[in-house]
């Protein structure tokens, strides 16, 4: 061999660069934190040479039936508005990159990222579990909230009905029960709704995060858009279901610019009443959403964690009570009182408290259902 001959290093993998996936929010699959083996994505220099959709195959979605130990779960955090919440599904496939319910698909040893939008858990036995719990001797009725960890309405719920057939134990009952929701599904349900509202049993929420479609997209990518979600406000109070609309979260730089549009808009359409949270970034949501900033805002990326660390004393989260859902410093209290006088300005919140739901009309189930046993997980949709 000759000895002048020279020989070429291979260059080092680097990280494959961050791409948007059409139809979800998170753009990896990021490894939960109770995992003890990572797997990266590398650059190996073939992709010039493939095709977008061998690149970014589609996702489906997939809904394993899950039978419940219980459905009702208790709280006493000093900064929520309920003690009690219900969730029909795990997961949501509506891909809101900023959800704060992500980091619980670590549990189950999936992915926060990826695998929370795509693989889902639907509690097949909610609604029997309900009746059970609701008849217990020693049951002391506070007002459910639905849908808090997940949507309740997410686009699965149009097939399976889990969600419904826990509002009717519930009216069958006359149990108080507020939801939140980002989907115009809610409507099917107004048959139950109406007379829970006209009794005092009943409030909503709509979650309205931006007026603009563009950024809606790739923020909540499978939510119902912006403007169907304020046709729902107007349709809920109509049929005089008292409405709320959240402004939630509020992002620096990508959606705070718009806190007053947004409560002017729901206003205009029959909302009475509003409450905001500026962006929380909990456990693997961090990373998922700076991931997220930097494939669809990689210019202002840097200046929105910025003005995030100003309103978290430095940190990229702080879990406080007191301060987490607010935040605190200068640019928390701008928000604040912006907030604020948009609410005189709109005429929101003119009780003071939202809705103070009647826990004293409750009565018990009369029919309980046998409890089922658990075979196993099913996958019911591939």
């Amino acid at each position: 061999m000759n000895e002048d001959t020279e020989f070429s290093q291979p260059e080092p993998w680097v990280d494959a660069p961050l791409q948007a996936i059409k139809g979800r929010g998170a753009v990896t699959n990021l490894a939960g934190r109770f995992e003890t083996q990572l797997i990266e994505t590398v650059d190996d220099g073939w992709a010039s040479y493939r095709d977008d959709t061998c690149i970014n195959p589609a996702l489906t979605t997939s809904v394993t039936a899950e039978l419940a130990k219980t459905i009702l779960s208790r709280n006493q955090s000093p900064d929520l508005p309920f003690s009690v919440s219900l969730n029909p599904y795990r997961g949501c496939e509506h891909g809101c990159v900023y959800c704060f319910a992500r980091p619980s698909h670590a549990y189950l040893g999936l992915s926060p990222g990826l695998d929370f939008e795509t693989r889902l858990y639907a509690k097949t036995n909610a609604p029997e579990l309900l009746r059970r719990e609701l008849a217990h001797r020693l049951y002391q009725p506070s007002p459910i909230a639905l849908g808090i960890n997940t949507d309740a309405y997410q686009p699965v719920e149009r097939a399976l009905c889990i969600t419904r057939q826990c509002l009717e134990v519930l009216h069958e009952c006359r149990h108080p029960v507020g939801i939140i929701t980002k989907s115009a599904l809610i409507e099917r349900d107004l048959d139950l709704l109406k007379p829970m509202a006209d009794s005092n049993l009943l409030a909503a929420a709509i979650t309205i995060t931006t007026l603009d479609h563009s950024i809606a997209r790739s923020l909540e990518p499978r939510a119902a858009s912006p403007t169907r979600r304020l046709q729902t406000i107007e349709k809920l109070a109509q049929a005089g279901i008292p409405v709320l609309v959240s402004v939630a979260p509020v992002i620096p730089f990508i959606t705070e610019q718009e806190l007053e549009k947004v409560m002017q808009a729901a206003a205009s359409a029959g909302a009475t009443a509003a409450g905001y949270t500026v962006l929380r970034l909990p456990w693997e949501v961090n990373p998922l959403f700076q991931q997220w900033l930097q494939t669809h805002f990689p210019d202002r990326s840097q200046r929105v964690m910025n003005r995030i660390r100003d309103m978290r004393g430095g940190k990229d989260y702080d879990a406080n009570f007191a301060t987490r859902m607010r935040g605190e410093g200068l640019w928390a209290d701008m928000i604040r009182q912006r907030f604020g006088r948009a609410l005189k300005r709109y005429g929101l919140n003119k009780s003071g408290r939202f809705v103070q739901l009647d826990c004293s009309q409750f009565r018990r189930p009369q029919q309980i259902p046998a409890t089922r046993s658990s075979t196993g997980q099913l996958d019911i949709f591939g």
